[in-house]
């Protein structure tokens, strides 16, 4: 088992993780292939705020434009920063391809329709000393690190392409909600599979989030299927004074 370790989100340190829904404190490093990766046994958690509440089944009717259960199917490293390389301290970023095996739900007025394919941004590796190929294993604390051969569901939300007023350009991308909108779904069951960079069944996942404070979809429903997904979101309802203040803050800085 792997062995994890929390830390705040510190310049240098933790990547900036925008495609799963959350953001944290430094930017994610750009292509080498890190040597050490597969024999890392330490994750690095890093922890990030959520962009919009992620945990229920109304959170995920109200917000998300999908609900789709995915695939990792291979993954690509992305390079640390000159800066980093030069400090000798950095981040090796990954994206990771996404297989769209099914599409659970969507919202009626989604603005784009499921994708049938994702290349998803996600924490990679931390370097130090100067050593990008004696690695550590970085990941989210409470979210999946999403690794190859692994399966999970997730809540989506289209994001328009963002010019602000410093004329900074954000590309228009899909999003996850936050922490509690990424949920392992090995062999079709909540709850199974791989999360913090950590495989556990939905058995144990289950005893673990007896004492969680805030009781959402994967802890409601783990150990279940799709069904019982379909059905908790069937009968949310969505806070529709929370969609119009979502919508109007997305509309600020259109690039038009």
């Amino acid at each position: 088992m792997n062995i994890r370790t929390r830390i705040a989100a510190a310049a240098g340190i933790i990547a900036a993780a925008s495609a799963v829904g959350i953001a944290v404190a430094a930017l994610a490093a750009p292509a080498a292939d890190p040597g050490g990766q597969a024999a890392a046994e330490e994750v690095v958690l890093g922890q990030g705020s959520d962009l919009f509440p992620s945990v229920t089944a109304a959170d995920w009717v109200t917000y998300a434009d999908h609900v789709i259960v995915v695939e990792a199917v291979s993954e690509e490293a992305i390079a640390p920063t000159a800066e980093e390389l030069e400090r000798g301290e950095g981040v090796i970023g990954r994206t990771v391809a996404l297989s769209i095996e099914e599409v659970l739900w969507s919202r009626e007025d989604a603005p784009v329709a499921a994708p049938s394919t994702w290349a998803y941004s996600a924490l990679g590796w931390h370097f130090n000393e100067g050593d990008t190929t004696d690695v550590v294993e970085m990941a989210l604390a409470d979210f999946p690190r999403v690794e190859v051969g692994h399966q999970y569901v997730m809540a989506i939300r289209w994001q328009a392409a963002i010019c602000d007023d410093d004329g900074e350009f954000t590309q228009a991308q899909w999003l996850g909600l936050g922490e509690g909108s990424e949920i392992p779904y090995d062999a079709d069951t909540i709850g199974n599979g791989e999360s913090e960079g950590t495989v556990q069944d939905a058995a144990a996942f289950i005893a673990a989030a007896e004492d969680e404070p805030d009781q959402g979809v994967e802890e409601l429903l783990a150990g279940q299927g799709a069904d019982a997904i379909v059905s908790a979101l069937e009968d949310a309802k969505a806070d529709t004074a929370a969609q119009a203040e979502a919508a109007e803050f997305a509309a600020m800085h259109p690039c038009v």
